[in-house]
């Protein structure tokens, strides 16, 4: 008998039942999209935000030290500390290696030009190719690490070529300096040495880089004799936005219980990658480029509030579209509910009726509308990101709870007025 009152209902108002269905079903795919976004945004706006530099930088111990102690300004003469070259590659050996972006070193030397100018030669990787501890290989550089820069004349510079050591890179401002175009050959004098060097690009940076001149790493090391040795090496690594146990690890790693030391050196903090960099290069301190890594936690903690937002906002219109559509069916259907309970039905059974018939009509518009949300991500993944948005698990429970609470509240007015309906009036047309 149940059973064929709700399938009479679901036919004989098909068309406002067709209606809650469409509401459902464009919240509960917004929602889905939202949700599905959401949980894999991080990755997606790290990514983003790689492209606009490292977030980590590599230094000697000695040459931390001293700058801490006297508060030493960048760029000024610290010591004469290098790290290893050849440690480099261990790198991509640590815990979250594959959260390592790319890398790339850098030295500086001080040199002439043959007029007198006074310069500096910076030695580091453009795409360097090479094979790591673990047997993978890898091409790293300042050709991705420093994408934003507009090379206003001329090209990279190819590092994989046979005469790469004879080349060069100038800053926009010193270019302008010393009138130096591509194609020129520019003769520089370190404190060991001397190079003819061929420039291949000129380069707009935007910052102190443009008064200077790039070289590879080897050719800035024979200026200066430092063969195999290097300044600082700077990071760019996928990281997770910092909480208090990752502050409270960034101040002393020792004062963490086991548990908690286990759960920081496991998650991507950017102290946790950090702290498993000193690991493998021999006396270093790495540190997280504060403002990098702050704002990456900043723009994910406003884009996921964003669609939390959109979210709340999309299930309360559709909680608002099923109330008005459940009220006109049950006030269409008051002489039938009258009769009802004019026969003896209580209004908990006649609310289980409704609630029965509308749940049912509910679970098909939350399976076309997740099945619609899923796609929707996957063009938002597309046209914002550039890659395909993974479905989560997770997503599925949640957008299923979230379906039925919006039904059930939706539903609450019309319960409410029902309880109230009265046979005897309903009976006598009032």
């Amino acid at each position: 008998m149940f059973g064929r009152m709700v399938r009479g209902v679901l036919f004989r108002q098909w068309k406002k039942m067709l209606m809650i269905v469409i509401t459902i079903a464009l919240g509960a795919s917004l929602a889905t999209a939202m949700l599905s976004v959401m949980m894999d945004v991080g990755d997606k706006i790290n990514q983003e935000l790689k492209t606009y530099g490292a977030n980590i930088v590599v230094t000697p111990k000695e040459s931390s030290v001293i700058s801490n102690l006297y508060d030493i300004e960048d760029g000024e003469e610290t010591t004469n500390a290098y790290l290893a070259e050849d440690e480099l590659g261990n790198i991509k050996t640590i815990f979250w290696a594959f959260n390592i972006v790319d890398f790339t070193p850098f030295i500086d030397v001080s040199a002439t030009l043959d007029d007198g100018a006074e310069c500096t030669v910076v030695g580091t990787w453009f795409n360097h190719h090479m094979e790591l501890p673990t047997g993978e290989e890898l091409d790293a550089g300042i050709k991705e690490l420093r994408s934003w820069w507009d090379i206003t004349e001329g090209e990279w510079l190819d590092e994989q070529t046979s005469d790469n050591e004879d080349r060069c890179m100038v800053g926009v401002e010193l270019a302008e300096e010393e009138n130096i175009s591509v194609g020129d050959v520019i003769h520089v004098t370190g404190s060991s040495g001397d190079k003819e060097l061929e420039v291949v690009g000129i380069f707009d940076a935007g910052g102190d880089e443009d008064a200077e001149i790039f070289t590879p790493l080897n050719t800035a090391q024979a200026l200066a004799d430092l063969d195999g040795k290097v300044d600082s090496i700077e990071v760019s690594a996928l990281t997770t936005p910092d909480n208090e146990l990752a502050e409270k690890a960034a101040k002393d790693p020792g004062s963490l219980t086991v548990k908690q030391y286990e759960t920081w050196y496991c998650t991507a903090y950017a102290s946790s990658i950090c702290y498993q960099i000193t690991e493998v290069i021999t006396d270093s301190v790495a540190s997280p480029v504060r403002q990098v890594a702050d704002s990456e936690g900043t723009i994910l903690e406003k884009t996921q509030l964003l669609m939390i937002l959109i979210t709340i906002m999309s299930m309360i219109g559709s909680a608002l579209g099923i109330c008005n559509l459940v009220t006109a069916s049950v006030m269409e259907r008051s002489g039938e509910i009258g009769l009802m309970k004019a026969v003896g039905a209580q209004s908990r059974s006649i609310i289980g009726l409704v609630l029965t018939e509308i749940l049912i009509t509910a679970a098909v518009g939350g399976v076309i509308g997740f099945f619609a949300g899923l796609g929707f991500a996957q063009i938002i993944g597309n046209t914002v990101f550039g890659s395909a948005i993974t479905l989560r698990i997770m997503v599925i429970p949640i957008v299923a709870i979230l379906v039925f609470v919006i039904t059930f509240i939706g539903c609450l007015p019309a319960f409410r007025m029902l309880m109230r309906l009265r046979p005897t009036e309903v009976l006598h047309g009032k």
